[in-house]
């Protein structure tokens, strides 16, 4: 038995009602044993009931109004034809729910979904809808933030849909080959097999957007390269779209000269989490000093998630919460010391 909305002194019930024009859709849009229903309910605090083509929905005002909208999003995708999994029911509430006054525009449900080969890339939360829309308006984007964001997913999405529009002729995707807090020592093999372990997250990204033989054939024909960041000094990369992901790593020269290789009829998104920096003790993060330089500068745009962005298994969030917590009681304990 369904359990009622959670009710707080100020709740004031309503019952609102959906009707579905298409019968044949409605299993999907449900999803298995009634799972995204009660994915909504869990999230919304509302109580759903269906009857043939026909909901209900009991909840406070608000949080129905919002049911509502979602129920009709998901509706309205799988009308046209692409399927939903819990992650776009996840992705379809964030978009809902978890913008604040100052986020709300209309654009936001406004951006289409980006076009790969195997399938569209969808925001999954209003940050990352202002995301993809600074890549579409500006040269240089940097995307900020905790881990599981999607700032390199999203990034490489929207270069494959630029390469395969024909907007750019290659994709170059780069990374500093920096060990998260290892030493892995002396590594086998030929340069190749040297550096792909460091670069293996950004080989997983383009294997979700294009067919695997593809990946292969445009990296042997020099269209889509990975590299590392050493890789860069001396080059002017044009008519391309240019990835630097974990950017917290790098230094500050490494960084001017990755920025200075911009050429003519290009774009360079970086990424980067300034909490989970690398680099030996005492050393200065080039993205650190890039944000400082280039903040407010014309053509450049920078996007900052948060942990409320986060789109990985809701453990995820709470970690990054947790962590961002135990660092902001660390900086007040340091400076209380230093006052005494």
């Amino acid at each position: 038995m369904k359990q009622l909305p959670i009710r707080d002194e100020n709740y004031v019930e309503v019952r609102a009602h959906l009707n579905f024009d298409d019968n044949s859709l409605l299993p999907s849009l449900f999803g298995e044993h009634d799972r995204f229903l009660a994915q909504i309910e869990h999230a919304l605090n509302v109580m759903i009931s269906s009857r043939g083509t026909k909901l209900e929905i009991i909840g406070s005002s608000e949080q129905v109004n919002l049911t509502k909208l979602i129920l009709q999003e998901l509706y309205e995708k799988l009308h046209q034809n692409r399927n939903i999994n819990a992650g776009e029911v996840d992705a379809v509430i964030r978009m809902t729910t978890k913008q604040t006054r100052e986020e709300r525009s209309e654009n936001d449900f406004r951006i289409s979904p980006i076009q790969t080969r195997k399938r569209p890339v969808s925001p999954r939360s209003p940050r990352q809808a202002k995301y993809i829309e600074a890549m579409q308006t500006n040269e240089l984007v940097f995307g900020l933030g905790p881990a599981g964001t999607g700032k390199t997913y999203i990034a490489v999405a929207f270069a494959v849909s630029m390469y395969l529009s024909g907007q750019v002729d290659r994709i170059i995707l780069s990374r500093p080959a920096v060990e998260a807090g290892e030493r892995l020592g002396f590594l086998p093999g030929d340069i190749k097999e040297k550096v792909d372990p460091y670069l293996r997250p950004l080989y997983d990204a383009l294997n979700d957007m294009l067919p695997t033989d593809t990946v292969l054939k445009r990296l042997a024909t020099g269209e889509i390269e990975i590299a590392p960041l050493a890789f860069m000094r001396g080059r002017t990369l044009a008519n391309a779209i240019v990835i630097l992901d974990e950017a917290q790593n790098t230094t500050p020269v490494q960084m001017k000269m990755f920025l200075t290789r911009l050429g003519e009829h290009s774009r360079m998104v970086i990424t980067g989490d300034l909490s989970q920096i690398d680099l030996p003790p005492g050393s200065v993060s080039g993205l650190g000093e890039a944000v400082k330089t280039l903040e407010g500068m014309k053509g450049a745009s920078f996007v900052r998630f948060s942990n409320n962005d986060v789109v990985r298994n809701p453990l995820v969030t709470r970690i990054v919460q947790a962590y961002e917590n135990r660092d902001k009681k660390a900086h007040v304990s340091n400076t209380q010391e230093k006052r005494q």
